[in-house]
């Protein structure tokens, strides 16, 4: 099977153009993770699918049949460490409760100082994305067979202001704090289908990606006494729904420019309380890139920003860029 590579240097960078916490764009392949993001113009055949579907039909001429099991992306931001401080925090009221008169003035100041801390820690937010595909490149059209899953999740404190640490008054104010969560999760099963042309002597390629999508929404509140991650699917809404990507590439000897629109059919789901909507906005990102068997140079935009729960300033934008060395490339095989 084709499609070898090995990496000599990978530089890359994201640069946020909009406010927000989350700092994912949902890579599911250690090498995209490891360009910045990147590959609306740079990514190969194989996981065309993720950035740009005109690129299944860009291969080189040993590259066949192509199989990812499984494409795995984590990021996670708990600067605070928040959920750790939650369980430690758990100990405390239990140990607060379980000692009687004696163990609830012992522990609490230490009980108040652990909801002092908390309640100046930012939100956590972990992403993970994971996908499979099987390619199948063809002169006449090429396909790729693909699934994909994202999930964001979102947890944060909420705690009563201090009153003092006198034993009752704390209790009180434990019983009256909170982590929120909340949480969305979409899996994708389409198929790729793209075509490369010659047009007037540029090389062109198109391609489309219909797909069905089941988006999942999660958003909870329980006492910090409570609280426990795992039952995050306890408040899930789903729904199902068909949605579509489109993608072109031009291609000038060894430069590319990209453009990908995912996910045409904009979308929204609430979440079981009814109290906050996702919405799934169609996004569009350009790209150009500089693509030799050696060195691969490419830098990728958002043209739209990309929305999240309705009820958070989570808005994002990025611009993203890499830079790939590949000692071993052939230069008899270009895509």
């Amino acid at each position: 099977m084709g499609n070898k590579r090995v990496l000599d240097f990978v530089v890359a960078g994201t640069l946020l153009v909009s406010s927000s916490a989350w700092a994912t764009n949902g890579v599911p392949d250690a090498r995209g993770i490891a360009m910045g993001g990147t590959g609306v113009a740079s990514a190969d055949y194989l996981l065309a699918p993720f950035y740009n579907p005109a690129l299944v039909a860009v291969y080189r001429d040993n590259d066949d049949i192509g199989l990812l099991l499984p494409g795995i992306g984590v990021s996670a931001q708990d600067k605070d460490d928040t959920l750790s401080e939650v369980d430690d925090l758990q100990d405390i009221i239990d140990d607060f409760n379980q000692g009687g008169l004696s163990a609830e003035v012992e522990n609490a100041d230490e009980l108040n100082e652990y909801l002092n801390r908390l309640s100046d820690n930012k939100a956590t937010h972990v992403s993970a994305h994971v996908g499979a595909a099987l390619a199948i490149p063809m002169n006449a059209v090429s396909l790729n067979f693909f699934t994909k899953g994202d999930a964001e999740l979102k947890a944060k404190p909420n705690i009563a202001p201090d009153l003092g640490p006198v034993p009752a008054v704390v209790k009180n104010r434990y019983e009256n704090s909170s982590v929120d969560l909340t949480a969305f999760a979409n899996i994708e099963f389409g198929l790729a289908i793209a075509k490369r042309f010659s047009i007037s002597g540029q090389d062109i390629a198109i391609g489309l990606s219909p797909k069905i999508q089941q988006l999942h929404t999660y958003q909870d509140s329980a006492s910090v006494e409570d609280f426990d991650i795992d039952d995050y699917d306890e408040s899930e809404e789903k729904k199902s729904t068909f949605n579509m990507d489109l993608g072109a590439v031009w291609m000038i000897n060894d430069f590319r420019v990209g453009v990908a629109a995912k996910d045409l059919f904009s979308q929204s789901i609430d979440t079981q309380d009814g109290t906050d909507t996702y919405k799934l906005d169609t996004q569009v990102t350009v790209s150009a890139a500089y693509v030799t068997p050696f060195f691969t140079a490419a830098l990728d935009a958002d043209v739209t920003k990309k929305k999240r729960f309705l009820g958070d300033d989570d808005d994002t934008q990025y611009v993203r860029f890499g830079i790939e060395g590949n000692a071993w490339g052939n230069p008899d095989k270009k895509a």
